[in-house]
């Protein structure tokens, strides 16, 4: 079963809204998609950590997915008021082995689309729950680093392990989202841009990239 987690959190600070102190951070050490597509060795955690937005392209083929790891169920909910906010889960008798991947296609179930209302963006935690299975290799270091963009603004990054899981497995495990604290002009540009939050979520094992997925939010519901 997968570890405890961590949770890297955004810390409100003087000098301005939470965007515009994103905004006027130091780019030195970022990292272009472009740069790391071109990369011949593997993805490392460090290299994700430094993209300066949101990614265009996948950064590893969907379907090599070496240790068949199988995304079944996702709940997200308040933690203050423990409301279920979004619910989603797989058929059982739905079974990726008999996916038919072509160009046109390898890259659909890795994308998710995401309409909340406006006191989403208000929240302080929630807590998102993920159901998964693993194949007949087990998962060692078990890790995703998730990454939430406004733009070309970094509005959160967030780091999470799930140590250890056993071969042709079922994993259930929660991760606590702390999330920063925006001023209403800056919720009130979000909501008025929707589908221009976006996020990605890149999946290690013993620090190798080996699945990524993306998503995209409007906060106009």
């Amino acid at each position: 079963m997968p570890s405890s987690t961590d949770t890297i959190s955004q810390h409100k600070k003087k000098g301005g809204g939470f965007l515009k102190r994103q905004a006027a951070k130091s780019t030195k050490s970022d990292m272009t998609e472009e740069q790391l597509l071109r990369k011949k060795s593997i993805i490392v955690p460090e290299d994700v950590s430094h993209l300066n937005r949101a990614t265009e392209n996948y950064l590893i083929d969907g379907r090599n997915n070496e240790f068949k790891i199988n995304f079944t169920r996702f709940k997200i909910r308040d933690i203050e008021t423990g409301e279920v906010l979004f619910e989603i889960s797989k058929p059982d008798d739905e079974n990726d082995d008999g996916l038919d991947y072509d160009e046109s296609d390898d890259d659909s179930g890795r994308f998710v689309r995401y309409r909340f209302s406006e006191d989403f963006l208000k929240l302080k935690s929630v807590g998102a729950t993920i159901e998964f299975t693993v194949g007949p290799k087990p998962l060692e270091n078990f890790r995703m680093i998730e990454r939430h963009f406004f733009r070309d603004r970094l509005l959160k990054s967030f780091d999470f392990t799930f140590g250890f899981c056993m071969p042709n497995s079922k994993n259930t495990c929660e991760h606590i989202y702390e999330f920063p604290s925006l001023t209403q002009s800056e919720i009130d540009e979000i909501v008025s841009s929707p589908y221009e939050t976006r996020s990605d979520s890149f999946y290690f094992v013993n620090n190798r990239l080996v699945m990524h997925n993306k998503a995209d939010y409007a906060y106009d519901g």
